[in-house]
C-alpha cells in the first residue's frame, strides 16, 4: 500500500527508503507517523503499541558497521524489534509523489497550477522534487514570510528571509527539506521567492549574487517544520486507502518536535 502511494522508484539514487526493521508478513493494526526515527519518537510509538512506525527520514541512510545496543541507532533497532514494531521510510519518494511533502506545502500556501520544480525522470508529469506555482493574489515578501511562519510548527530557528521586505511576490517555488540543489531551478522558473530548508551560506550567497539582489528572494525554514506538515495528510491518505481495501487500522501522528535546535539568540539594541 505504501508503495502505491509513495513509489520507491521516485526516490533519489542516494536515498534509502522502504522497510528497515520488521517482517513483511507481520500483521499491522496500529501505525505511527513521524518525521525522524529518533529515540523519543521510537519510544512513543512502542509505548503506544504501534505495529509499524513510518518515518520520513531514514534511520540507516549512511552505512553503519554495528547495531550494538550501546549506539543510538543500535538501541533504536533493538527497541523496535523487541517491541514488535516495524520501521518503514518514505523519504524523497514521499517528497516527489503526488500528495507528498511538496504538494501538501503548495496546497497549504494556496498555490495555483503547481507543478514539479524538478520533474521525476520516471513517473507521472505531476511527480518530482519541489513545486512552482502562483498565489491567487500578489503580496509583499514581508507579508508572505509572515504567512509561511504562521503555517509552520513553532521551532527555535523561526524563518530567515533574504530580499526586499516590500518586494512583490506571487510566483512561488518551494522544496520541503534541504533544497539548495534547486536554487538554480527556482531562478530558471522565474520564481519571485524560493522557500526551502537548510540553506547553507555559500549556495545562498551565490544565489543572491547571481540575481544581484533581485528575485527570486529566499525564505529559509526549519527542515523538520517544512516536512511535518505532510504527516497528517499522509496518515489520512493511507487510512482511506486501507479502508477502501477493507482494512481497519488505527493511525496516529507524532506530535514530538524533532527539530534539533532548542533556542535561538539574536542581537538587538
Amino acid at each position: 500500500m505504501v508503495e502505491d502511494l509513495w513509489p520507491a522508484a521516485l526516490a533519489e539514487p542516494w536515498d534509502a527508503v522502504g522497510p528497515v526493521v520488521g517482517r513483511r508478513d507481520s500483521a499491522v493494526g496500529t501505525i505511527h507517523f513521524a518525521v525522524d526515527p529518533v529515540s523519543e519518537v521510537v519510544e512513543e510509538a512502542c509505548a503506544a503499541g504501534a505495529d509499524l512506525l513510518i518515518t520520513h527520514h531514514p534511520l540507516l541512510l549512511r552505512g553503519v558497521t554495528t547495531v550494538e545496543a550501546g549506539t543510538f541507532k543500535g538501541e533504536v533497532v533493538h527497541r523496535l524489534i523487541e517491541s514488535g514494531c516495524a520501521l518503514l521510510t518514505a523519504h524523497t519518494n514521499g517528497d516527489s509523489a503526488v500528495g507528498g511533502v511538496n504538494d501538501v506545502l503548495s496546497e497549504i500556501l494556496g498555490l495555483q497550477d503547481a507543478e514539479p520544480l524538478h520533474p521525476a525522470a520516471e513517473g507521472l508529469a505531476e511527480e518530482g522534487l519541489g513545486r512552482i506555482g502562483t498565489l491567487p493574489r500578489g503580496t509583499t515578501l514581508g507579508e508572505f514570510a509572515a504567512t509561511v511562519f504562521g503555517i509552520l510548527p513553532a521551532v527555535a530557528g523561526g524563518v530567515r528571509v533574504a530580499g526586499d521586505r516590500d518586494g512583490f511576490v506571487q510566483r512561488v517555488a518551494l522544496c520541503g527539506g534541504a533544497g539548495d540543489s534547486l536554487l538554480s531551478a527556482a531562478r530558471e522558473a522565474e520564481a519571485d521567492v524560493y522557500i526551502t530548508a537548510d540553506l547553507r551560506h555559500h549556495p545562498a550567497s551565490e544565489a543572491r549574487e547571481a540575481v544581484r539582489g533581485r528575485r527570486p528572494y529566499l525564505i529559509d525554514v526549519s527542515h523538520f517544520a517544512s516536512e511535518w506538515l505532510w504527516l497528517p495528510a499522509a496518515a489520512q491518505t493511507l487510512d482511506r486507502a486501507l479502508a477502501d481495501r477493507g482494512y481497519d487500522v488505527e493511525i496516529a501522528v507524532s506530535g514530538i518536535n524533532t527539530d534539533p535546535w532548542d533556542f535561538f539568540v539574536v542581537g538587538g539594541p
